[in-house]
């Protein structure tokens, strides 16, 4: 077994970065499932959004060409666009959050679904939806929690590892050549300078202001921004908390966002149904992404060998330290 795992860990750090793909079902079709029948030919749409918010997610050995989470959700805003039958979307959130512009394109387009088809959409939080997931529940609706969520994190941190002092060990010196100071700002080959730093930090507090902007614009009916400025200093809200500083709108379950999303569409009642690859036969309103194929875990493994990129992010990692 273990020979197994080693072989499997193997092909995963070799095609993590690369655009290799194979497709072991045949051609690929991505298709309508229905979680929830019913008799009603109208429909609500379930988008799922979890793990890291990034563009760097390739297709590899067992995935699906699906794409990154922006083309995921853009083509599945698409379908219901195309489609007069959907008459809401959920947005189901379980994320950390992840990059700025990442985070940023996802709710731009939430918001010009909404302004092209004045469908309703209604943000759902599982476990976890913190900085850059709050980012994009601020662009629905409504949003509901669940009662163990955890929300908040409103804020920008920028990531620059240095590893001068493990080159330093395994005696590797690095010899750059600049057209100026300023060019090899946060490189990871020595240590960051003053002027550096304040140049950074200016680019964080930019996209803070922006996020606070964001939050404002969505949620302005239920907050002020001078209130919303006391509680966004990036610590992390429970569901109560979240709901009592006016963060979210509700706390409750599938069931509550389906009640919602049917309120907001003038329906009785509607199918829930979503797009995947190869739909299981047994497909259900808490299957985790839709997930067609066992991946066997490949894509935290890959997590966990890849390190974060410098650069900067809506995110909640409390596990970096200063």
């Amino acid at each position: 077994m273990s020979k197994i795992f080693g072989i499997i860990l193997i092909i995963l750090v070799l095609t993590a970065g690369c655009h290799f793909h194979m497709d072991l079902l045949g051609k690929e079709k991505i298709e309508e499932v229905t979680f929830e029948k019913s008799k009603a030919k109208e429909k609500i749409l379930l988008i799922d959004i979890d793990g890291m918010i990034a563009t760097t997610t390739n297709p590899s050995l067992l995935r699906t060409k699906d794409g990154n989470v922006i083309s995921r959700v853009y083509y599945r805003l698409q379908k219901a666009t195309e489609d007069p039958r959907i008459r809401a979307v959920i947005i189901r959130l379980d994320t950390p959050g992840g990059e700025v512009t990442t985070s940023d394109i996802i709710h731009n387009e939430i918001l010009r679904f909404k302004a092209e088809t004045e469908i309703p959409v209604v943000a759902l939080m599982m476990g976890l939806a913190t900085s850059g997931g709050y980012y994009i529940a601020s662009a629905c609706d409504h949003i509901i929690a669940h009662p163990s969520t955890i929300t908040g994190s409103i804020g920008v941190i920028s990531v620059f590892p240095n590893i001068e002092s493990l080159f330093g060990k395994i005696g590797v010196e690095m010899n750059v050549i600049t057209s100026g100071d300023m060019k090899d700002s946060g490189s990871p080959f020595r240590e960051m300078k003053s002027e550096e730093k304040e140049v950074f930090q200016t680019i964080v507090d930019t996209f803070y202001q922006k996020f606070l902007q964001v939050v404002y614009e969505g949620r302005k009916e239920q907050i002020s921004m001078e209130k919303l400025q006391k509680i966004a200093d990036g610590r992390v809200y429970t569901a109560q908390q979240a709901l009592e500083f006016k963060l979210i709108d509700e706390i409750g379950y599938i069931d509550s966002a389906i009640d919602k999303a049917l309120a907001l569409s003038d329906l009785s009642e509607a199918k829930i149904v979503g797009f995947t690859y190869y739909p299981k036969s047994k497909t259900n309103l808490y299957a985790t992404q839709l997930q067609e194929f066992p991946t066997l875990g490949n894509e935290d493994l890959q997590e966990m060998l890849q390190t974060l990129k410098s650069g900067f992010y809506y995110l909640w990692i409390p596990q970096i330290g200063r």
